[in-house]
């Protein structure tokens, strides 16, 4: 397999992360400096900081629901201190599916596997993520179907989502994309800025009434279904 996706299944970090030490020169197979793109077989050797990886036996993988809190950033960097894997504290090594904003709270999922979290997070699968969004003043229709065809930030119109209103100046979205500070990119281009921002739900697992601050592991049935999403694309291993 290519050496980002032995690094992810190893449970180290995931494919995006996993390019970045290979560029960084932290990544060695058989004690030479590891190429972007290259492929790794059982008899290789590879190291990260100079620690061998040993790929995790498929049921041994780890899933977690955790409500973020405000203040929290969607890291492992242990050079801050606000990171979310010493706030959650997990006896295991996990890492984020994905990030959520420092400022925003809600459901984030956290794994041990780096190839299921490839396959969560990576847009061209079109997981959808459900939001709920507080703004500054009253919602228009007008501004609801804009959310719904598509804004244009970061130079390129966002896909189509789903969105419909709760409240004087809040509202459900439903995407199928993540670009950076997407949700708050484009209120702010419809004139609107986003006060509060929750994320409720990913794919099928919702935030429920786990508390602020708060994780669980996902059930047997969260699992099941999870893994049925995402074997669809072909690849990952049965067991979870």
């Amino acid at each position: 397999m290519r050496i980002n996706r032995f690094i992810a299944s190893a449970g180290l970090c995931s494919r995006r992360d996993a390019d970045k030490l290979i560029q960084e020169g932290r990544v060695r197979v058989n004690g030479a400096p590891a190429r972007t793109g290259m492929v790794v077989g059982s008899g290789d050797l590879v190291t990260v900081d100079g620690h061998p990886l040993e790929l995790a036996p498929p049921e041994s993988r780890v899933v977690l629901a955790f409500h973020k809190p405000k203040g929290i950033t969607s890291t492992s960097d242990p050079a801050r201190r606000d990171n979310i894997i010493s706030y959650i504290n997990y006896p295991r090594r996990v890492f984020t599916i994905g990030r959520l904003d420092r400022d925003t709270r809600g459901l984030i999922l956290l794994t041990d596997d780096g190839e299921l979290a490839h396959r969560v997070m990576h847009s061209s699968f079109g997981h959808e993520k459900e939001y709920v969004v507080t703004v500054d003043h009253r919602i228009t229709e007008d501004f609801l179907q804009a959310m719904r065809t598509g804004v244009r930030i970061l130079g390129q119109k966002t896909l189509p989502s789903t969105a419909w209103k709760t409240g004087e100046r809040e509202f459900h979205l439903v995407l199928r994309q993540g670009l950076n500070r997407q949700i708050r990119r484009m209120c702010q281009a419809l004139g609107y800025r986003v006060t509060d921002l929750i994320r409720i739900r990913i794919m099928h697992i919702t935030l429920g009434t786990l508390a602020e601050g708060s994780y669980r592991e996902l059930t047997f049935k969260e699992n099941e279904q999870l893994l049925q999403s995402v074997a669809s694309n072909g690849g990952l291993s049965q067991k979870l």
